[in-house]
């Protein structure tokens, strides 16, 4: 085992840990945070004020939070507040950068990846999406170029969407198994879970449920009121559906008891941590093969694998959602995402980071 680092960890400037509007990147560093944590490594974090973390303490840092990349155009220019959250952040990095071994950034945002030149202690960049701006490509592709070894990714298809072919050091995701208990009995709803928003196509769940004629519960932070509000004209039962954003120990009570969770995003999902959260409790997971869920499910074991965008495939996968191994999901859980299992790949990677800290030429 290597020797303990001091490392720091620049949370996501668009929300609160613990509120929800970081999306996945929330649950990835409390992970990341807690398996590192148990292997004797030093772990301070960084976020905007009001945040939380199970477990921890945060350097909680005020300021105005960043618009979401996910609702921003391929050509929207940087965008920085004033008095911004981000830009805070990382003047407390700056300033505190001799107190620790590495930096990890995981804003996806152009800030950070410019700075990248500015540290002396490495900035390591966990990207927590696919190529969503150009602005934010070409700033990805910059860290590529001066300092090799400095991009980390959820999955090969994520990074893909760059078009940096091995640029990335490919990290995967997981949970804590033991929050999760297995049901192999479930009832007869599925589940559809993640942020209410356009882009996670929460509408072709509602109609393919309705043409299979089964029962669908909505869990999740509402991101976009408006949307939802169109969802709810043309799925009258969508309200009476939705469970609203819970904690993780009231989230997988209700999901462990669905058949099958579904996953229907309109963009590449760069991993899907929801997709990992029901094979903990048995349940087979019906995705698109788009993104990083196409990288986790084992079709005709732990789930099925439709066509993009297609409602009629959603519903031929929900009629043969019982072919599917409810103990099958669990054990892919804990042998591919325990905590342990990814602190130790984060752990190799920061190791490569730390001992060979490249430096731009002059």
């Amino acid at each position: 085992m290597p020797s303990p680092h001091r490392l720091l960890f620049i949370s996501t400037p668009v929300g609160p840990l613990g509120s929800g509007l970081g999306g996945g990147v929330e649950l990835t560093l409390l992970n990341v945070y807690q398996g590192l944590r148990a292997r004797g490594h030093q772990v301070g974090v960084a976020a905007p004020e009001g945040s939380n973390l199970v477990g921890g303490s945060v350097v909680e840092v005020s300021g105005q939070l960043q618009p979401t990349a996910h609702t921003q155009g391929r050509k929207t220019p940087v965008i920085l507040p004033g008095d911004s959250v981000l830009g805070n952040l990382w003047r407390y990095a700056h300033k505190h950068q001799g107190q620790f071994d590495l930096i990890v950034n995981l804003a996806y945002d152009w800030l950070p990846f410019y700075l990248t030149e500015f540290f002396d202690t490495p900035v390591a960049h966990f990207v927590t999406m696919g190529s969503l701006s150009e602005a934010m490509d070409e700033a990805i592709r910059q860290v590529a170029q001066q300092f090799p070894g400095r991009l980390g990714a959820y999955t090969r298809t994520q990074a893909e969407t760059f078009g940096l072919g091995d640029a990335f050091e490919v990290l995967g995701s997981a949970i804590a198994l033991e929050q999760y208990e297995f049901c192999a009995t479930p009832g007869d709803a599925l589940a559809w879970l993640g942020r209410i928003s356009p882009e996670k196509g929460l509408e072709d769940a509602l109609e393919a449920t309705a043409i299979a004629q089964v029962p669908l519960k909505i869990l999740g932070k509402l991101e976009d009121a408006s949307y939802w509000q169109r969802l709810c004209d043309r799925f009258p039962h969508a309200a009476d559906n939705y469970l609203g954003f819970l904690p993780t120990h009231e989230l997988q009570q209700v999901l462990r008891q669905c058949r099958a969770l579904l996953m229907t995003p309109r963009w590449v999902e760069a991993f899907g941590n929801v997709a990992i959260e029901a094979l903990a409790c048995g349940v087979p997971v019906i995705a698109y093969a788009r993104g990083g869920p196409a990288e986790i499910v084992r079709p005709g074991v732990t789930g099925w694998l439709v066509k993009p965008d297609s409602v009629p495939g959603l519903v031929e996968a929900i009629g043969r959602i019982d072919q599917c191994d409810r103990h099958a999901c669990r054990r892919q859980a804990e042998t591919d995402y325990s905590l342990e299992a990814l602190a130790i790949r984060f752990e190799q990677w920061f190791e490569a980071v730390i001992h060979n800290p490249a430096r731009p030429e002059p």
